[in-house]
């Protein structure tokens, strides 16, 4: 009984101790930081259509009510957001999609903070959703940016914002999942279970030390209200992008110039040199600065400045977030060694990248065609390349069939798509595409890794080699 009721004990105080962890209320911090915390209205002129015809039949008993409608002309649509003070002199952070097209953007800070006064946009960002404003006041209360790289999934966080027009409000929840991706090239956003809705968007998240972690943006809701699944732009995104939007009115992100893909597991046993899934596989080089330091299609971008690449996003975030003009030193794994290479960034808002020079191949007499692990292949002829709606100087095997039983039906190569490598060089004829998968067999791989043109965008392809 004794051993019983020591267990219970001790079962008593951890619970105990773990609710210590938990915030007996979120008064305090709701005091605190909600003065910085703004609503946002914006008004819009938008047009009455033009007139009922097309809208109702003729003759139908709402033709009058629309034509009401096109008689009242140009009209004035508000919308309702919030949004955060970051500065005693009056600059405010939102989403780009609260203000975007609006001719006249109104503040109202927290009760009591006075009457509502009109901001000027700064700058935007529409790849993160980032909008910039100004009003013309100071010694305004404010917060500050954390770092969204330290929340924990399980971490205790609070929003604050105008939902659905009420007014200031408060939502606490937890950190449900970290690195979200939704559309965007630079999208990392933290998921939350915290209350949010319409209104909300450009408000603060806030994490317990009343830093903001995040920019509320988007809700996923089959009802169009909050269900628990909430994300916020990463602060640490968000910091960049309003540091040149305040410096510029305007981002200037660098640029390496490469088009890339994820290193697949399948992919790993067929380059030289890679142990894991992880880096950058470059898939093509346009002219620009990757071009200049000498990254070629093939490298696999391990490293860059320092840090290692995880990943396609990992390396776009690095490189975005670098300056223009930065020299940035880059590890690449080609053809199994290490290559150290210089870049100098370019910027990405300014590049017009253009596709690689491609050598017009000598045309064979007869071009000859054969069936080879499940592909039925051609060399390329005038007729083929007609055929395919092929650029006129394309190198290397077109596709013609597919055996739907075989495993590279499985890999999503389709009929018209050309072969231009194979294990990592040039191809051009059926006998040199032979001799690569004979030497990929002699070494003992499992799969061959070939480039792929697809409607002139390029792509790598682990194709799984059949005795």
């Amino acid at each position: 009984m004794a051993l019983a009721l020591s267990v219970l004990f001790l079962m008593a105080q951890t619970f105990a101790a773990q609710a210590q962890d938990r915030p007996v209320t979120f008064a305090d911090l709701a005091e605190k930081v909600s003065p910085a915390v703004v609503n946002i209205t914006t008004s819009t002129v938008v047009t009455s259509p033009a007139s009922p015809n097309g809208m109702v039949p003729p003759g139908s008993p709402f033709e009058d009510f629309f034509k009401n409608f096109e008689d009242q002309g140009p009209r004035r649509s508000t919308a309702l957001g919030s949004g955060f003070v970051i500065s005693p002199d009056g600059f405010i952070v939102t989403n780009n999609h609260v203000i975007e097209d609006a001719d006249e953007i109104q503040i109202e800070f927290f009760p009591g903070g006075g009457a509502p006064v009109t901001a000027q946009l700064v700058g935007t960002d529409p790849n993160t959703d980032i909008a910039l404003l100004k009003v013309d006041m100071t010694d305004l209360p404010y917060v500050t940016f954390g770092d969204s790289d330290t929340a924990r999934v399980g971490d205790w966080v609070m929003a604050v914002g105008n939902p659905l027009g009420q007014g200031f409000s408060v939502s606490a929840g937890i950190v449900s999942a970290r690195n979200r991706a939704l559309s965007g090239t630079y999208d990392d956003y933290i998921q939350t279970d915290a209350a949010i809705n319409r209104g909300n968007s450009g408000g603060p998240l806030f994490d317990l030390n009343g830093d903001v972690i995040g920019v509320n943006t988007a809700i996923l809701s089959p009802t169009g209200g909050s269900i628990g699944i909430g994300f916020s732009m990463a602060s640490n995104v968000v910091k960049g992008v309003v540091e040149q939007l305040r410096d510029f009115g305007e981002t200037r992100r660098g640029w390496l110039g490469v088009r890339i893909q994820d290193v697949s597991p399948d992919m790993v046993e067929s380059i030289d040199g890679l142990t894991v899934a992880a880096g950058a596989l470059v898939s093509s080089v346009p002219e620009g600065p990757a071009m200049d330091a000498g990254i070629l299609a093939g490298d696999v971008i391990l490293t860059f400045d320092g840090r290692e690449v995880a990943d396609t996003r990992a390396l776009v975030r690095m490189v975005a977030d670098s300056p223009v003009g930065a020299q940035v030193l880059m590890n690449v794994l080609r053809n199994g060694e290490m290559v150290e290479l210089t870049v100098t960034l370019g910027r990405r808002e300014t590049a017009e990248a253009s596709a690689l020079p491609q050598t017009t191949p000598e045309a064979p007499a007869e071009p000859s065609s054969a069936q080879i692990l499940g592909l039925s292949l051609s060399e390329l002829s005038k007729e083929m390349i007609a055929q395919f709606g092929l650029a006129p100087n394309m190198t290397g095997l077109v596709i013609t069939q597919i055996d739907p039983m075989s495993d590279a039906s499985q890999t999503g190569l389709q009929p018209g798509d050309v072969i231009v490598e194979a294990g990592q060089q040039p191809l051009a004829t059926l006998a040199e595409f032979q001799s690569r998968l004979d030497e990929a067999k002699t070494a003992g791989r499992k799969s061959l890794l070939i480039l792929v043109n697809r409607g002139g965008m390029t792509r790598f392809m682990a194709l799984k080699l059949v005795d």
